[in-house]
């Protein structure tokens, strides 16, 4: 059995091509021809040539690392993005570095700029809440990073930015519980100061005051967009006087506290009370009752991003400006229902 390794020169003999060309079909460059690249790529897959990771990032230029920094309470989202941006990593040879922060540090930024340079990564990808933090974007770019945010609005120009329209997804939801009957809606809002806590109230709001059920101070209540404010603050709003016939929570793991609190008190959800949500995680249709809720399409979104950065480090600035806007959807399931 010849045992001899197979090295880019043997790719390049065989192909008929440089070893120039066949580094550019290895780093997925836009300088070769489609017909070039089907042929040098069948030679690599059926020598099954793997460059050598050092050699190829010294070749490029490049360390072939994407990094992720995030603050965010919400396991099931940070799993939602990570693997959107690892399904594209893969397609590309790229590895994936993950920093979590503390968006209220005072040396964020420098913790974060940092964290860049330190890993040698060739682009970051920015979650929310951080993701609003100018300063940081504006840090980033000084020092000529690639960098892509995940947003709720537009915070950058289409390049750094993805965003995920959530004041029309909360207005849906507003309108569908409306639509079943419910005038008393309570909302379990997320932290303060987060530009999706904001955009999810004031859609809800709009909506409501659209089909003329002004929402009451009484209805609303202020969460942490983990289970346990979910669970305390549907306590809080169910002891009002005139408890809501519905309770809608701007992230599935509150909706799925409310539920829990309803049971705590005796209540049956959808009989008693209606129950949604807002990001369709993978706990909204395994609870019982399965979740009504916003659709957020984060992977989709995680999978853009990643594409856009890849796109800017390569230089393909077209790419990296292509459509930056995905609508959430409304998913309707059994734990809401029309009242008489």
């Amino acid at each position: 059995m010849n045992s001899k390794k197979i090295t880019i020169n043997d790719v390049a003999r065989l192909s008929g091509v440089s070893k120039r060309t066949i580094s550019r079909v290895i780093n997925n460059s836009p300088k070769v021809g489609e017909k070039t690249r089907e042929r040098v790529q069948k030679i690599i897959d059926e020598l099954n040539y793997s460059p050598n990771p050092q050699a190829r990032g010294l070749a490029a230029r490049r360390s072939y690392l994407l990094g992720m920094i995030y603050d965010n309470p919400d396991a099931l989202y940070i799993n939602d993005v990570q693997r959107g941006v690892l399904s594209v990593c893969r397609e590309f040879g790229y590895e994936l570095v993950v920093h979590p922060c503390d968006m209220k540090a005072d040396n964020l930024i420098i913790e974060a700029v940092g964290f860049v340079n330190r890993s040698k990564l060739d682009g970051v990808i920015i979650l929310p809440p951080i993701s609003e933090n100018n300063d940081l974007a504006g840090a980033l770019g000084k020092a000529n990073f690639n960098y892509v945010r995940l947003a709720s609005i537009a915070l950058d120009s289409a390049d750094h930015v993805v965003i995920s329209n959530e004041r029309a997804a909360a207005a849906a939801m507003a309108e569908y519980l409306v639509k079943l009957g419910h005038t008393r809606i309570g909302y379990i809002a997320g932290p303060k100061g987060m530009k999706s806590t904001r955009e999810r109230l004031e859609g809800f709001c709009d909506a409501l005051e659209k089909h003329g059920c002004k929402p009451a101070r009484d209805m609303l209540a202020r969460g942490a967009y983990t289970f346990e404010s979910g669970m305390e603050c549907t306590h809080t709003l169910l002891e009002n006087p005139n408890p809501p016939t519905a309770i809608f929570a701007s992230n599935d793991e509150m909706a799925v506290g409310a539920i829990n609190a309803a049971r705590e008190m005796g209540l049956k959800v959808p009989d008693d009370l209606s129950v949604a949500g807002f990001d369709d995680s993978m706990l909204a249709s395994r609870i019982m009752p399965a979740l009504t809720t916003i659709r957020r399409p984060v992977r989709e979104m995680a999978r853009l991003a990643t594409t856009k950065l890849i796109a800017a480090i390569d230089g393909r600035h077209e790419d990296a400006h292509a459509g930056n806007m995905l609508v959430p959807e409304l998913v309707t399931r059994n734990s809401t229902r029309s009242i008489d």
